[in-house]
């Protein structure tokens, strides 16, 4: 299969990377780093989460950050809502996209939302109908996709699964998720090629975490599949909580210097994009998670 021409790269840093760190990040710093996305050209940012500050409290204040930030026309500003109270949260603020998540293991769904895989799946379907009667898109995760921290490994048709219920209940894209970054090239071709089945390749995105060093890798796999959308964090922003001192996200920049190399579109400047990360992580006081933007610094 030849590669794709054109990636779209789904940018999740101002939601799944911040809401990692500790110290509390202003609306403002928010505003600014999701303008700056905006500025070097990503198309699809994922702005914040509408669910209880109690559980995410580095996603209070995500209704301010919506009014505040300067959308531009053919940029999408998605974010996540995990049941009706968070889609109605979101649909105030004037959100025009969200997420919402699912888990490929049992003991990952109950660990992380106390509930089984069919009773998180049960809560999307009065969010999906709300949804289509208001005219939003809904965009599917599912998490657990090549490896759970509790369950081991995961059969991919356990993946399949999750993934066209999502599909099924309307989300019009599923995005696998290597959540705690086991996954291999092999492996990840083999899932693509069980999904696929069940999903045309062209619904289907990758979300690969960095832990074990592997996600390029298995972008580039995926790639060969036929996959064209991928999850990346700008300056590699969010740790992965299930690994001690691990990475999480693989870095927008590295992604992006990949696919400049192989000759994909994205429409993204990697300068501008280098620079977004580098202020957040100065302003975190953090080491840049980029291992491109750490090169162009020396």
């Amino acid at each position: 299969m030849p590669l794709p021409s054109n990636v779209r790269l789904v940018e999740v840093g101002p939601r799944d990377g911040l809401q990692n760190e500790k110290q509390p990040i202003s609306v403002a710093d928010k505003v600014r780093l999701v303008d700056d996305l905006s500025s070097a050209g990503l198309s699809y940012i994922e702005v914040g989460s509408f669910v209880s500050p109690k559980w995410v409290p580095q996603m209070a204040g995500s209704a301010e950050v919506f009014a505040q930030i300067q959308q531009q026309p053919g940029i999408t500003y998605a974010a996540l809502t995990p049941n009706l109270k968070g889609f109605e949260g979101a649909l105030a603020a004037g959100v025009k996209e969200v997420a919402v998540f699912a888990a490929a293991s049992e003991a990952f769904s109950q660990k992380n939302i106390n509930c089984s895989i069919s009773e998180s799946l049960e809560r999307f379907v009065p969010v999906m109908e709300a949804a289509k009667a208001n005219g939003i898109r809904v965009r599917g995760y599912v998490s657990c996709v090549l490896g759970c921290p509790y369950d081991g490994a995961i059969d991919p048709q356990q993946v399949a699964h999750v993934a066209a219920e999502l599909f099924a209940m309307g989300c019009y894209e599923v995005s696998l998720g290597d959540t705690i970054g086991t996954g291999t090239p092999g492996a990840t071709r083999q899932l693509i090629d069980v999904v696929s089945a069940r999903i045309p390749r062209d619904k289907l995105a990758g979300h690969f975490h960095d832990t074990y060093g592997q996600a390029l890798a298995n972008i580039y796999a995926s790639l060969l599949e036929g996959v064209s959308v991928f999850d990346s964090s700008v300056a590699g922003l969010g740790g992965c909580p299930y690994a001690k001192g691990a990475s999480g996200n693989v870095s927008t920049e590295d992604v992006l210097y990949m696919l400049n190399g192989l000759g994909i579109n994205t429409g993204i400047d990697l300068d501008q994009l280098i620079s977004a990360g580098q202020r957040i992580c100065t302003l975190l006081g953090r080491d840049n998670g980029s291992r491109v933007a750490r090169a162009r610094q020396h």
